[in-house]
């Protein structure tokens, strides 16, 4: 079957990681699929054209509302996996959730990372239990070998110091994301003790907070940002860093959290106790919550729901 797979266009971001790998599992499947942003394809008419131009014979959309508005009336099947603040934020807008209410009427599947997500949407429509199927997140992690993240670092002018704690803050820099709190009260912290560092790791989303963002961090102590980086690159920082920080007021599922705790987990695995209690604590979780091959067990079942 040829599918569409159809995603938000914010490049570096949690949504556009799961449908890379929901494409991956497709295509270990059989499946072609075809993986756009939504941007390339902007309206409902572009969205047809596009379909019948390239025999598409399904679509699979991540985000209920930026990609769901976009399938409506569209003239073959579809599924939708929730993004997080579609549910959490845009369900707020009495006209985006209309829209939405429409989408959910239409597709055949709905994907939700975790069960206070699925009981969320079946507050808003009770009659979409059926067709909503609980899937966390599957993590791989790989970090990069040969990344020294302090070289890194001290060449893009942060003054480290051997003792220096490092806290990552991985987002790509939206409002719901917050930023700017967490920035002031780790500036503050600074002041006073000189050996943090807040290290802000993501893409420039939204333009008018990216220039607060850097106007801040350009101006206050101990909070610096470093940009995107490559996900094998952040994994490796990561792992040479003292802490990951989280500072959204709305989250689906963090995966960039459940990266750290394997990567650290990985870090640590010297120390019996800790291995005893805590890395086989990891392997479980994901073995049992996170593991790829769940993952992909899964998307292969509900394709077949879009035949």
């Amino acid at each position: 079957m040829r599918v569409l797979l159809l995603v938000p266009a914010t490049p570096s971001s949690g949504n556009t990681t799961s449908a890379e790998r929901i494409r991956n599992h497709l295509i270990a499947e059989g499946h072609s699929c075809l993986f756009l942003e939504n941007d390339e394809l902007s309206t409902r008419g572009h969205i047809r054209a596009f379909l019948e131009a390239n025999g598409i014979s399904a679509v699979i959309g991540v985000h209920l509302y930026k990609v769901g508005r976009l399938l409506q009336g569209c003239p073959v099947p579809f599924g939708i996996v929730f993004g997080g603040t579609d549910l959490n934020e845009d369900a707020k807008s009495a006209a985006k959730l209309a829209v939405m209410a429409s989408v959910v009427r239409e597709s055949r599947f709905l994907v939700a990372f975790t069960d206070e997500l699925k009981e969320t949407a079946v507050r808003l429509w009770d009659d979409s239990h059926t067709k909503i199927h609980v899937q966390p997140q599957a993590i791989i992690t790989n970090p990069t070998k040969n990344f020294d993240w302090r070289d890194y670092l001290y060449k893009a002018g942060v003054p480290l110091k051997p003792h220096t704690l490092l806290f990552l803050l991985v987002c790509g820099l939206r409002r719901v994301k917050d930023p700017l709190f967490i920035i002031h009260a780790f500036s503050d912290w600074h002041e006073t003790h000189a050996d943090v560092f807040l290290l802000i790791i993501g893409p420039e989303l939204d333009p008018v907070l990216s220039a607060e963002v850097k106007n801040c961090t350009a101006n206050m102590s101990g909070v610096w940002f470093v940009g995107p980086l490559p996900q094998a690159h952040l994994h490796a920082a990561m792992s040479s860093s003292f802490c990951l920080v989280n500072s959204s007021i709305s989250e689906g599922m963090s995966g960039a959290i459940l990266e750290e705790f394997v990567v650290q987990a990985r870090r640590l695995i010297g120390d019996s106790l800790l291995r005893r209690h805590l890395i086989t604590g990891a392997k479980n979780l994901l073995e049992t919550s996170h593991s790829l091959s769940s993952e992909r067990r899964t998307y292969a079942r509900l394709v077949h729901l879009l035949i």
